[in-house]
């Protein structure tokens, strides 16, 4: 129970502070005229102004509050290195028992674990939070168990008491790191990107190292090794060997001594694009369909197309040599003896010999196919005839043989089982719906090989892929595919029909008909495995440690099988089905909580110096806990301090008038009487 005296006034402060200048004058004026009952006229007047003041005496019931200390433990990932997690939850522990020892005192602990996303540590974040479910004027300090590496410096509150800092390094703490600068998410095919690599060392690093080793390793295969020296950037030139995604893992051995070999290892991933795709187009004759090869040719932006068309009819014979109908030089060993190579693709359309391209030439065509190239015969009328192209050195790769039979009628493209399963198909009917418009004519052929995708009249293969040797051929057993162009009878999927098996032939990542791969989404990842199969394999993942798990895909389309799998580690992980292998990139390439693993003592040095608080190493010994009035310092050698708030709750408020109106009125006529005696007895 405490008191005080306090005033409620009963008018405006001003209106009471002008009548007490007018009671100044009064009294003044009386003085100047020798009036003898001035003083009891001026002290009726004083009780009359105390009165309008509203003076009370008002008693409080109080109840003391504790006060509250805030406990922050960094429990981030560079936390756990070496002994600073043990060393902070015995530290805790120890601490907290004394707090809690103190009198009228609480204790508040927060955990502060990992950020999402590679956000780091959030040290000021999880203490503004704990500061918002607390009264601001209980809170009699706080005291953070970190290495002192945080990433939400911005977010630091504003303390009413000591903050402290008892960090958890060590003096003899040092570590090595590899850092990727300049890493593109895409590059050029066969175009050099520069990397720029540097190794350094952090804190009491052993002297005398100028040089470190160096792994490099491409998709997981056998690492080279390189000696780079220590604390230099070095450029990296590299060229990525395939398309679509090439994982980089760069590594240095983990030295004795140092704090992790986490950062030891950086993984880049990068997608491969091909600059230009070089097309060689071979008309045989002009025709409808010649438009709509050179139309979707040409509106890919990213592909060179040479097209050629022989213009002399197969049926005009007027004795010309053929050397003079051409309106250029057909350029025929340029292209088929010497660049043959550079080209990503040959099409032959509605072509037949002529005499134009001897046997060695085609037969060099075949080799070429068979060294990685890929050749696609759109076939017409002609690949029936005695002039065939199949009866040419092409015959050994060709996946079809004519059977001389050209069948003229309507009939409606369809796609076969296996082609529900390929990547050209799947899904064409799906996308584009199964009611396309029919085409007029196909030749005849008998499947030799290879896989044929799509069916055509009584049942003929349409659309047949193979691979023969490194590479691809397909045979379109129809000139007709501009029907759809044109939007005959409700037109078709013909753009894109074409665009995936132009891609294909090309070995678009993508749309490899057996492939495996993987897709990240932060630590859990999506596995993927495409087969013309109806059932695949397991999928052994090999983490980053060495553990192989099992996952069973499960078929979500036809010829797709899928499996989620979270990997519980930052790093490389390796995916083996049947023959397949593949790999991915888990997490940050550099997660942020590594970057820096020195215990900082100079990033918290302004905020915690503006509460008075102090910074101490815990390798030095638990510091003492000492109560310090509020602005004093509150640390020294060996002890913090903590500032008592004081703070209480009222439970119930009294208050009793000083001056009540009776005795105002009483005293007031009192006196006024008084001076009235003494002036009328003079």
């Amino acid at each position: 129970m405490t008191g005080s005296i306090v005033f409620d006034p009963l008018i405006n402060i001003w209106l009471i502070g002008g009548l007490a200048a007018l009671l100044c004058a009064g009294i003044a004026l009386a003085l100047w005229r020798g009036l003898s009952g001035w003083a009891l006229r001026g002290l009726a007047g004083l009780v009359i102004l105390a009165a309008l003041v509203g003076p009370a005496y008002q008693q409080e019931d109080r109840n003391a509050l504790s006060d509250i200390v805030l406990m922050v433990e960094d429990d981030s990932a560079s936390q756990r290195l070496a002994d600073r997690a043990d060393t902070t939850a015995s530290t805790a522990e120890a601490l907290a028992a004394r707090i809690e020892a103190l009198d009228n005192t609480e204790l508040r602990r927060i955990t502060v674990p990992d950020g999402d996303d590679n956000s780091g540590t959030r040290l000021m974040t999880a203490l503004s939070a704990a500061m918002a479910e607390e009264p601001r004027g209980r809170i009699a300090g706080a005291i953070l168990l970190s290495d002192g590496r945080l990433h939400d410096l911005d977010r630091a509150p504003d303390m009413p008491a000591p903050l402290h800092l008892l960090h958890t390094g060590r003096a003899a703490d040092w570590d090595r790191k590899l850092k990727v600068d300049n890493a593109p998410a895409f590059a050029i095919l066969d175009e050099e990107i520069v990397m720029t690599l540097r190794v350094s060392d952090d804190g009491a690093a052993p002297e005398g190292v100028t040089t470190v080793p160096v792994d490099v390793s491409i998709d997981g295969e056998e690492p080279q090794r390189f000696e780079v020296p220590l604390g230099r950037d070095i450029d990296l030139p590299l060229r990525l060997p395939h398309g679509g995604r090439n994982v980089l893992q760069f590594s240095t051995p983990e030295a004795e001594g140092e704090l992790t070999g986490r950062n030891n290892t950086t993984i880049v991933q990068i997608n491969g694009v091909r600059d230009r795709l070089s097309v060689l187009l071979v008309s045989g004759e002009p025709h409808a369909g010649g438009r709509t090869w050179r139309n979707l040719l040409k509106s890919d932006s990213s592909v060179d197309l040479v097209h050629f068309t022989i213009l002399r009819p197969p049926e005009k014979q007027d004795g010309v040599p053929v050397r003079e109908l051409s309106l250029i030089a057909f350029p025929t060993r340029e292209l088929f003896l010497e660049k043959i190579d550079d080209f990503d693709l040959i099409i032959f359309d509605r072509y037949k010999r002529r005499g134009i391209l001897p046997s060695i030439y085609l037969d060099n065509v075949r080799q070429y196919v068979e060294g990685g190239g890929a050749v696609l015969i759109a076939a017409g009328p002609d690949f029936a005839s005695a002039d065939s192209l199949y009866r040419t050195p092409l015959e050994e790769i060709v996946p079809a043989r004519p059977t001389a039979r050209v069948i003229e009628e309507g009939y409606r493209p369809a796609i076969t089982d296996l082609g529900q399963r390929h990547p050209v198909t799947a899904g064409l009917e799906s996308e584009f719906g199964g009611e396309w418009g029919r085409w007029l004519r196909q030749i005849e052929v008998e499947q030799s090989s290879g896989d044929a995708v799509m069916t055509g009249a009584r049942d003929n293969p349409l659309l047949v892929l193979d691979r023969v040797g490194e590479g691809r051929v397909a045979l379109l057993t129809s000139d007709h595919a501009w029907l759809w162009n044109r939007g005959y009878e409700g037109g078709g999927p013909q753009l894109e029909l074409l665009r995936r098996l132009a891609h294909w032939m090309m070995k678009e990542p993508e749309l490899e008909e057996e492939a495996l791969w993987a897709e990240a989404t932060g630590q859990q990842m999506r596995i993927i495995r495409r087969s013309l199969s109806d059932e695949v394999g397991d999928v052994t993942v090999t983490t980053p440690s060495g553990e192989e798990i099992t996952v069973t895909p499960e078929e979500v389309s036809p010829g797709r099988f899928e499996a989620l799998y979270d990997g519980p580690e930052i790093g490389l992980y390796r995916l083996a089905s049947d023959e397949h292998r593949a790999v991915i990139g888990l997490g940050p390439a550099a997660p942020v909580e590594f970057e820096q693993t020195i215990a900082d003592t100079q990033t918290l040095v302004p905020l915690i110096g503006g509460t008075n608080g102090g910074i101490l190493a815990l390798e030095d010994g638990l510091p003492r806990l000492r109560e310090v009035r509020e602005g004093r310092p509150a640390a020294g050698r060996g002890w913090i301090g903590l500032t008592p708030r004081d703070a209480y709750e009222t439970r119930s408020v009294t208050q009793m008038a000083l001056l009540p109106p009776w005795a105002v009125l009483l005293l007031v006529a009192g006196l006024i009487l008084g001076g009235w005696l003494r002036e009328g007895r003079r």
